[in-house]
C-alpha cells in the first residue's frame, strides 16, 4: 500500500513537470511576437533606418534605430528621450530629441545673431555642447509659445528639438508638439551596425 502511494506521487510529480515544461517551452517560443509589456500597457518594437542629418552627431544618416511604439501610453515621455514623431507636413516620422516637458520654463534670450532657447534657466545645448541659436520664423515661433503660454509649457506639449545648434524640422519649424503625435521612443544601436 505505501509503495503504490510512493508510486502514485512519483507519477503525478513527473506529471506535472513535463506539464510545467511544455507550457515554460511554449511561452519561451511565444515571446518575440508578443509584445513587451510594462505594467497594464504593452508596446511593440520595430527597427527603423533613419533618413535625413537633424540629429547628426548622435543619431547618423542610415543608421538603424529601435522603436518602442507606443511606450508613452503608459510611461512618461522625459528630457532627453528621443522620439519618433507624427509630423502631418512630412510622409515620414521625424526623430527628435526631447528638450522642454510640461511645467519648463521656456524664455527666448536674444543676443547678436540670434535668440538662445531657455529652459529652466539654462541655455539649452545640442550633444556637442552648442547652444542653440535660432533666428528669423524660427524665434517667431518660439516666441508664439513664449507669449501665450506665459513662458510655461502646457500639459501635454513638449519641445522637440533636432541636434543642429540653429534648429532644423522642428519646434523651431512647427512650435510645441502634443503628447497624441509622438509615436514612441527610440532606442539607438551602435553607429557601427549602419551602412550608408
Amino acid at each position: 500500500m505505501k509503495d503504490s502511494l510512493i508510486t502514485k506521487i512519483i507519477i503525478a510529480l513527473s506529471v506535472c513537470s513535463v506539464l510545467i515544461y511544455c507550457a515554460i517551452f511554449s511561452f519561451e517560443e511565444r515571446l518575440d511576437i508578443l509584445p513587451l509589456e510594462e505594467g497594464s500597457c504593452s508596446y511593440s518594437i520595430e527597427e527603423k533606418i533613419v533618413r535625413g542629418n537633424s540629429l547628426t552627431g548622435l543619431v547618423e544618416d542610415g543608421q538603424t534605430v529601435k522603436v518602442l511604439f507606443n511606450y508613452y501610453q503608459c510611461d512618461k515621455i522625459k528630457r532627453e528621450d528621443i522620439v519618433l514623431y507624427d509630423y502631418a507636413g512630412s510622409q515620414n516620422p521625424l526623430i527628435k530629441i526631447v528638450k522642454g516637458i510640461p511645467g519648463d520654463s521656456l524664455f527666448l534670450l536674444l543676443t547678436e545673431g540670434g535668440a538662445h532657447i531657455i529652459i529652466n534657466e539654462e541655455v539649452l545645448k545640442n550633444s556637442n555642447g552648442q547652444p542653440y541659436l535660432i533666428s528669423g520664423e524660427k524665434y517667431d515661433m518660439l516666441a508664439l509659445y513664449e507669449k501665450d503660454y506665459q513662458g510655461v509649457i502646457p500639459p501635454d506639449s513638449y519641445l522637440i528639438l533636432g541636434n543642429l545648434a540653429e534648429g532644423s524640422i522642428d519646434s523651431t519649424h512647427y512650435g510645441l508638439v502634443h503628447k497624441n503625435n509622438i509615436l514612441g521612443k527610440v532606442l539607438l544601436t551602435p553607429v557601427t551596425n549602419f551602412k550608408k
